[in-house]
């Protein structure tokens, strides 16, 4: 099977299984980082183990609840559910995300919104899609009036708290769904400007990444910096490259003000 064929069929299958099981008063656990992990969340996992197994016996992959054979050279870097906490709790904004990581490097990526029927996909150097309509990042180089995304929660790695502050002083509209990458999605489609993300979770990444590069849009490290996606990663901006430095400038202030020391 075609690596584009089985990330796009997974990816729908995925989709299906998201929207079927959303409903309200959803069974969650609590998991020891004080994150909810659901049945669905399992059962997508599990799923791509055994399909990755089957399929590709000599590639890996690195999910959020569950991995296998790390020591690939060629990782599936899976989120099944991104956007947990809005799914569990009924608010219909979560996706599905998968990226085929070869050497560190992803070369294909797809994520499915199932609510509002968009699968986003891009693979190396064929460009990023919406639907199989060709997607591009904003061409917008100044802040005022723009719409932007950031995480930031306890556990996080990298300690971003204030940088909504400090970035609106810029006059752009910030914006914490508990969902990384269906903004990060939407800044290849040039609806929102960046997105930020503090922690160390490669899967909550390594989709987006391709997708908005294949989109004409940069990413980088919280410090500007070029990084692995098979391993923890050094958080994640996420543009569309003409306002980047600006945006890596602002974070890096605001993380020596909250302690942490930048090389």
């Amino acid at each position: 099977m075609e690596y584009k064929d089985f990330a796009i069929d997974f990816a729908e299958r995925a989709g299906e299984i998201i929207e079927k099981n959303f409903i309200t008063g959803m069974k969650k656990e609590w998991k020891a980082d004080n994150s909810p992990v659901t049945e669905t969340d399992l059962a997508i996992n599990l799923m791509l183990i055994e399909e990755v197994r089957r399929n590709f016996p000599d590639h890996g992959v690195l999910a959020e609840e569950e991995s296998y054979n790390l020591e690939a050279q060629t990782l599936w870097v899976c989120d099944p559910v991104d956007g947990t906490i809005p799914f569990s709790h009924g608010i219909p904004i979560s996706t599905f995300s998968l990226a085929l990581v070869k050497d560190g490097e992803p070369i294909i990526g797809v994520l499915n919104d199932p609510f509002m029927k968009r699968l986003f996909f891009a693979e190396k150097g064929k460009g990023a899609f919406l639907n199989n309509t060709s997607i591009k990042v904003s061409s917008r180089s100044d802040l005022f009036n723009s719409v932007a995304s950031f995480e930031m929660f306890p556990r996080a790695q990298y300690k971003i708290w204030g940088l909504d502050e400090e970035l609106e002083k810029s006059g752009v509209k910030m914006t914490k769904l508990a969902s990384f990458a269906l903004p990060s999605a939407l800044v290849g489609c040039g609806e929102y400007l960046f997105t930020i993300f503090p922690h160390n979770t490669v899967w909550d990444a390594a989709a987006v990444k391709i997708i908005v590069e294949e989109a004409g849009g940069k990413v980088t490290d919280l410090f500007g910096e070029n990084q692995r996606y098979d391993s923890k990663i050094r958080g994640v901006i996420i543009s569309n490259g003409f306002v980047h430095n600006q945006v890596t400038e602002a974070v890096c202030n605001v993380l020596k003000k909250n302690g942490t020391k930048i090389d």
